[in-house]
């Protein structure tokens, strides 16, 4: 039985990871650490511990002792702060990874650099500035047009950003994050945005699906309408977003291994515009896709392993059209279509007509 260590297990994203690997037949033994106490009595794993925050100097050497006394196999996070420390420490641990490389999650750790390799590359980009100062943000709303997009380079979530209009309203949120030589201005493009999650074996794609955002959810308590939480999501398949998508990867790494999964925002053309790549670890909501037949957590350890994984006949968007995944505090997942959702809309239609 495969011993797996769960780096921040109490959060949503390796709740996902845990019921995947949990809905298969094989068995697994999942050990949970956490470094806050309250999220750790969250984890839905066989044991779990208490460790130091990423940032302690004991983080890397407690976890080992927890690896060791557990005799786990396997490691992985999903949260990029911490898997890039692991990342930066993989020759220190006790159990085996699979990791991107190491350049390749540092560049993507940084959304800045991640767009200044895509500009290289000729991809579709919304114009980005960094902001070292006020100059700088005064120019930038000079170029980019009256409503420009802020946020911090490093980070998940939304993290530090907002769409203003106003220069002494975002002259003022920055002074509030601290943000100055931390943060960029970019163009809005749109409030439609998308994903391709894959995994890669030296190169090789294994397989990708494609899933759109159809919300936030905690949208309206977010200064930017995004909160980093996906509320409902819809398989799709675009050749097209398949292009961008498999293009901003390569424009990082010529070689990739382990998980990539591209975010991109429509422009007004709309054509995807990569936005960051969340690197080595699957998407919050990668739940969606084992529920509606695709594991690829599964998937994801068979391959780290060395062994066989189950077949995929498509390696691109396996998964039919139009699934629908909804999902907020305090309820489970809802599993469901476009069809049942619109059904409900044409009654509601109907009630117009009397």
């Amino acid at each position: 039985m495969k011993r797996i260590l769960i780096t921040g297990a109490g959060g949503s994203p390796s709740t996902n990871f845990v019921r995947s690997l949990r809905s298969v037949a094989e068995d697994f033994y999942l050990i949970g650490v956490d470094s806050n106490k309250y999220y750790l009595q969250r984890a839905e794993t066989d044991e779990k511990y208490l460790i130091p925050d990423k940032d302690s100097p004991d983080y890397i050497n407690i976890l080992n002792q927890i690896t060791v006394e557990t005799k786990a196999d396997f490691v992985h996070a999903q949260n990029s702060a911490e898997l890039f420390v692991l990342s930066e420490n993989r020759e220190k641990l006790k159990a085996k990874c699979f990791f991107p490389n190491k350049e390749t999650i540092r560049i993507c750790n940084n959304k800045f650099e991640s767009y200044k390799k895509w500009k290289e590359g000729k991809l579709p980009q919304p114009k980005t500035l960094f902001l070292n100062n006020e100059e700088d943000l005064r120019i930038a709303f000079n170029e980019l047009g009256n409503q420009i997009w802020i946020r911090d380079v490093v980070g998940s979530g939304g993290r530090g950003s907002i769409l203003s209009d106003n220069i002494n309203t975002t002259k003022a949120w920055i002074d509030f994050k601290q943000g100055w030589g931390k943060f960029t201005a970019a163009e809005y493009l749109s409030p439609q945005s998308i994903t391709w999650q894959s995994i890669w074996k030296e190169g090789e794609l294994i397989v990708a699906q494609t899933r759109k955002r159809l919300y936030w959810e905690l949208a309206k308590i977010s200064p930017s309408g995004i909160s980093g939480s996906t509320g409902g999501a819809i398989t799709i398949s675009d050749p097209g977003v398949d292009d961008i998508a498999q293009k901003t990867i390569f424009a990082v790494d010529r070689k990739p291994h382990g998980i990539f999964s591209v975010d991109m925002t429509y422009d007004k053309n709309n054509i995807p515009n990569p936005t960051e790549i969340n690197i080595g670890r699957f998407f919050t909501t990668h739940e969606f896709f084992t529920r509606a037949g695709l594991n690829m957590p599964y998937i994801f350890i068979k391959i780290a392993f060395g062994e066989t994984y189950p077949e995929i006949k498509n390696k691109i968007n396996p998964l039919p059209e139009n699934l629908v995944w909804i999902r907020g505090i305090d309820f489970l997942p809802i599993f469901t279509t476009l069809e049942e959702i619109e059904k409900y809309e044409k009654e509601y239609k109907k009630r117009f007509k009397y």
